[in-house]
C-alpha cells in the first residue's frame, strides 16, 4: 500500500496497476472540491479535523491537500493527470458531490461565499426569522438547490467537472435535498 505521495491524486495514479489487477472499471472519489481541512470540532474534549471533504468551500477547485504541488495552478493539472491516467487504463471517474449544504454552517457560521452574495436565495431560511437556516440534513444549513440561481450554479458546476476535468459521473450526497421545492417542501 506504500506510495510516494500518500493521500494525493498522484498516489491514485501509482495504484492503477493494482486497481486493474482487481478488475476495477470505475472509481468513486470522496468529495474533491476544496474544503477547510483546518476546521476542527470538539468531541468529548478532543479536536477532530475534517478529512472527508463534505463541507465544500470552493466548488470549482480541487482540494489542495490532495495535490503534491502547493501552487494553485497545478491543482487542476494534477487532478486532470489522474483522470487521464485512469481513463487510459479503462477506469471511469465518479465524484461524490455535496450540494445539500456548504461550509458556511448555520447563522453563527463564517461567510465564505453564498451568504455574502445572496444568502436568501442560496439557502433555505426560516420565514419566521430570516437570520436562521433550515437544516434538513443535519449539516448546519441547506442549499436551495431548486431556486433558479442555485439550480444554475449546480448545473454549471457539474458541466465544469465533466467538460474541463473530464469526469464520468457523480454521486450526490443527501440527494433528497435536490427534490425539495423552492420553499423547502419535500
Amino acid at each position: 500500500a506504500s506510495v510516494k505521495h500518500p493521500g494525493t491524486f498522484a498516489a491514485i495514479i501509482e495504484k492503477i496497476p493494482y486497481l486493474k489487477e482487481l478488475g476495477v472499471t470505475a472509481v468513486e472519489l470522496l468529495p474533491v472540491f476544496e474544503f477547510d481541512d483546518t476546521e476542527t470540532r470538539e468531541f468529548e474534549g478532543q479536536s477532530l479535523s475534517n478529512y472527508w471533504g463534505y463541507s465544500t468551500m470552493s466548488y470549482f477547485a480541487p482540494h489542495p491537500s490532495y495535490c503534491i504541488s502547493p501552487e494553485a495552478g497545478n491543482h487542476v493539472r494534477e487532478f486532470r493527470d489522474m483522470v487521464k491516467a485512469l481513463h487510459k487504463a479503462g477506469i471511469e471517474v465518479i465524484l461524490d458531490v455535496v450540494f445539500n449544504h456548504t461550509d458556511e454552517g448555520n447563522h453563527q457560521g463564517p461567510v465564505f461565499s453564498f451568504k455574502g452574495i445572496d444568502n436568501s436565495n442560496y439557502y433555505y431560511l426560516s420565514p419566521l426569522d430570516r437570520r436562521y437556516y433550515y437544516d434538513y440534513t443535519g449539516c448546519g444549513n441547506t442549499f436551495n438547490c431548486n431556486h433558479p440561481i442555485g439550480e444554475k450554479f449546480i448545473v454549471e458546476c457539474l458541466k465544469y467537472w465533466v467538460k474541463e476535468m473530464h469526469v464520468d459521473g457523480f454521486r450526490f450526497d443527501e440527494a433528497s435535498v435536490l427534490s425539495r421545492g423552492e420553499d423547502g417542501a419535500p
